[in-house]
């Protein structure tokens, strides 16, 4: 398998992604790529990624973003001892009809900060061949990489961090529960270890409550119907 033509287009999520899927995909596999590290390091304001609107301007919030491991190395990371050698999350097989669509898409979702890569990525069927995967990375020049920063600084933000869409600790605490929905093998320490962190501070005071969300994954038949969804949860 692999994602050189439209008729054979695997993309690999890694944050929202995971609970968020992109439209018309007609497989999802869990599994794991290598060689890079995922941190909470990179920046997003209230409308990139445009799926998040998870801070503002005055006060941006955190999203995901891998790092290759070789450059990982080479930083002061205070999680160093805790990192394995697997990024656990979900490749989406696109309807090749849809890809054209899915990639315009998925630029506007994804592409401020980050750049597109290629990767193995081992699916957690050991059946099931390897798939070569598009992934979103935000690389290290990219303006809203942040570099390496104590877990501790990264949770009071998320914590504080209020955009259109919701509350910043909600994209940590989804992506903590999606992440262990996918194997016995896919718990993330980086993860785990803020998520503690955020539970243990005071939730931000909301002028107005959330609406009710899902983590029910749902094969959409447009972009359009999937940045409804979107704006629900």
């Amino acid at each position: 398998m692999g994602s050189d033509s439209p008729e054979d287009f695997w993309l690999f999520g890694y944050g929202s992604l995971i609970w968020k899927p992109p439209p018309h995909f007609d497989q999802r596999i869990p599994g794991y790529i290598q060689g890079y590290v995922r941190r909470f390091w990179q920046l997003v304001l209230n409308n990139f990624p445009s799926e998040d609107h998870r801070g503002t301007p005055e006060a941006p919030g955190r999203v995901v973003t891998l790092i290759e491991k070789s450059f990982w190395e080479t930083l002061d990371d205070p999680q160093r001892h805790t990192e394995k050698d697997h990024v656990w999350g979900v490749a989406y097989h696109i309807i090749p009809s849809k890809v054209r669509e899915v990639q315009e898409y998925l630029d506007i979702r994804e592409i401020n900060g980050y750049s597109i890569q290629y990767t193995p990525f081992h699916p957690a069927d050991s059946n099931l061949p390897d798939i070569h995967c598009l992934v979103y990375i935000g690389m290290p020049d990219n303006p809203q990489f942040l570099g390496a920063l104590h877990p501790q600084d990264i949770a009071e933000t998320i914590n504080s961090s209020i955009g259109p869409s919701g509350e910043n600790r909600e994209y940590l605490l989804h992506l903590e529960k999606a992440l262990e929905s996918l194997s016995t093998n896919s718990h993330d320490e980086h993860i785990t270890d803020l998520a503690r962190r955020v539970r243990a501070l005071a939730p931000p005071v909301r002028l107005s409550q959330l609406q009710g969300s899902t983590y029910a994954l749902k094969r959409v038949s447009s972009t359009e119907e999937q940045e409804e969804i979107e704006k629900e949860v």
